[in-house]
């Protein structure tokens, strides 16, 4: 699974929109929406982020892991 289904996947298990992650994790609607779309992949520190806010590892967000 591609990290852009990981973040979609865990933004509607935890009814965000695009708008109310992008304001959590520090970044712009756009971003989120760029990644969710397989535009453009988050940097390391947004991985991270995503990883903390979800309580999941950085591992599961790329796909390395079920």
């Amino acid at each position: 699974m591609k990290i852009a289904e990981r973040i979609y996947e865990l933004r509607k298990e935890a009814g965000l929109s695009q708008e109310q992650l992008a304001k959590e994790i520090g970044v712009t609607h756009r971003a989120v929406s760029f990644w969710e779309a397989s535009i453009n992949e988050p940097k390391a520190s947004y991985i991270y982020q995503l990883a903390k806010f979800f309580n999941v590892s950085a591992d599961y967000l790329l796909g390395l892991e079920d």
